[in-house]
This record gives structure tokens, sequence and C-alpha cells, in this order.
């Protein structure tokens, strides 16, 4: 697994020494390559960095500060060249909207807790290819999941479904499931098509698919098509507008 290279910027000293605190919690493999109180400097260690190599992957940055506030910073940096991405912090959700205009990877809002920080360093390890792919894998070929701990690969081979909730997607092997702060859309994408949109909340493995059927969905009463899962040993609902293309997609499988 790939080392996050972070960048702190805040013009409050006792903020950076928070954050880098709670990097330090984190499971997540993080090196805090540079701490700044202002635009200026870090605009100036980044032309260093781009002339030596090394850039940072992540910069953390507050968007209250004197002089060039967080926003300008960023598209100072942007306009230099490739960079980072952007986690912005503030105590403001106001500025939510304009943060996410310049593509931000997240948007944190103070005080900072564990476990949404820990969400921001997933989404951006999702992110990356898959360096430590293991032998026989194409590259990319699998999701970053945190387990006990640690950030382990689950190879796309392994998944049975992946099945959006209400703030996150969860994705299942026969053996587990885990909870990712993605989009399902995301992962279609990124799975293509040994996958297949069985109803707007899931997608489903083409080979793991037993067979289709009509049963009553348990949590309405009301009778509906849905997809056996012998893996998994569940049913999946299956939306109308979904049964034929996955009666297509079984049938042709070799």
């Amino acid at each position: 697994m790939s080392v996050c290279r972070v960048v702190i910027v805040d013009d409050e000293p006792l903020a950076r020494l928070r954050m880098r605190s709670l990097l330090a919690q984190c499971h997540c493999r993080c090196d805090v390559v540079g701490e700044f109180g202002d635009a200026d400097s870090t605009l100036q260690a980044f032309k260093g960095w781009r002339q030596v190599g090394g850039m940072p992957d992540v910069v953390f940055l507050d968007i209250a500060m004197p002089g060039r506030d967080g926003l300008q910073l960023a598209r100072a940096l942007r306009a230099e060249g490739r960079a980072p991405a952007f986690v912005f912090v503030t105590a403001h959700p106001e500025h939510a909207v304009a943060a996410f205009e310049i593509e931000a990877l997240d948007y944190l809002t103070k005080p900072i807790r564990l476990e949404r920080l820990e969400a921001s360093l997933q989404r951006w390890h999702q992110r990356q290819p898959a360096a430590d792919a293991a032998a026989g894998d194409e590259p990319d070929e699998a999701l970053r999941v945190v387990e006990r701990g640690a950030w382990v690969r689950v190879p796309f081979r392994d998944l049975v479904y992946c099945k959006a909730e209400q703030k996150h997607v969860t994705v299942r092997t026969a053996a587990q499931a885990w909870q990712l702060d993605v989009s399902l859309n995301d992962l279609e994408q990124r799975l293509g098509p040994r996958f297949v949109r069985v109803h707007r909340n899931a997608l489903v493995a083409r080979d793991a698919m037993t067979r289709l059927g009509r049963r009553e969905d348990p949590e309405t009463g009301q009778e509906g098509w849905a997809i056996w899962l012998d893996a998994t040993q569940e049913w999946l609902a299956v939306s109308r507008r979904q049964v034929a293309l996955v009666k297509e997609k079984m049938a042709g499988r070799v």
C-alpha cells in the first residue's frame, strides 16, 4: 500500500497540531511532508517539490486565512500544473459549494472527527492505481478497504455485489462485507462489464447470479423480481426495467 504524502495548511498552529495528531491515529499510512501557515510559503514549497520531485498527494487546507485564502491557494496551485488532491477544512460550512466547484476531494468542518478524516483518506486511496497489485492482476483491479485497522485490497474477481445504503455502499464477497464512502455510479464505471446493474441501488457480478425468480419482498410485502446469489445465500431485488438485461446477461454467460 502506497504512503499518502500529506501537507497541512492552516494559519492556526494549534489547528495544525490537532490535524497532525489525528493523522497519526489514522489506519492509513500517512507521511506529513510539510506544514504551513499561509498561502505564500505553501506556494514556495510546491515550487521546490515540482523541481526535485516527490510531490505531496493530499493537502488539508484551511479556507479562512489572512491574505490569500485556501480557495485562492488551491486555484493558484492548479494553475501552476499538476496539483495534489485538496481536502478543505473550515468552521464555515457555507464555503462547501465553492470548495467542490474546484473539485475538492473532500470538505471537513471543524471540529474534525477522526472517522471523517479516515473517510477522506480512504477516498484518496480508492482513486489510486493498485500499485501493489498481486501477480496476475491488472492495474486498478481491486478496491482498497479498511480491515482491522489496516488497508487491504479486495480484488474485483472476489466481489459478489455492491449495494447502496443510506450514506455508504456495502461491498460484499462470499466471506465478508465492508462499507465504503463512494458512489455506486463510480463503482459501476470501475468494475466494468463483469457487473450488472440489477437495481438502482445494486450491482451484481455476472458470474454470481444463480437464478432469477419472483418472490415477496420481506420489507414491502409486495411480489417482485429478485436474483438468488449462491455465494452469499441471499436474494437481491431486481427492478422491472432491469429484468430483461439480467436475463440477457445470465443467458450470455459462457
